[in-house]
């Protein structure tokens, strides 16, 4: 069975493919979560989160925009941007504790990103959950 944290990787996956083109990413997610063997709660909880993140993502946006010092959003990489945009997405949006949200967003970023980029989305997404304007809505 897939943990949390094999959901949230695919769910940067995902994200990642809908940044580069290919948006019809979401009627094709269930077939690609299942290959990677998420399924039944799991798969919920990824297409929950997917279906949550592309659903704000002009709010997410100018979160995160808020704190790039000097910095375009488009300017970051596409795979720090799908990590950010699900951190900031479950940091605003779920009940998960942001502690933990953090670290798997770092620990996506050392698989995933470039060298600087466990620092920066550290700094970025513990600025927004310090900053706490996020919504407390549930979903």
């Amino acid at each position: 069975m897939a943990t949390r944290a094999q959901a949230r990787e695919a769910v940067v996956t995902l994200l990642y493919a809908y940044d580069s083109g290919n948006e019809n990413i979401l009627s094709e997610a269930p077939n690609l979560l299942e290959e990677k063997k998420i399924r039944n709660k799991q798969q919920e909880f990824a297409l929950g989160l997917l279906n949550g993140v592309l659903g704000a993502l002009q709010t997410l946006d100018d979160k995160i925009s808020l704190h790039l010092k000097e910095w375009d959003i488009e300017r970051i990489g596409k795979i720090e941007r799908a990590i950010l945009r699900l951190g900031v997405y479950e940091i605003c949006f779920t009940c998960t504790d942001a502690p933990v949200i953090i670290n798997e967003a770092i620990e996506l970023a050392k698989l995933y990103g470039s060298d600087h980029a466990p620092r920066f989305i550290n700094g970025v997404l513990d600025a927004i959950q310090k900053e706490h304007k996020c919504s407390s809505v549930s979903h």
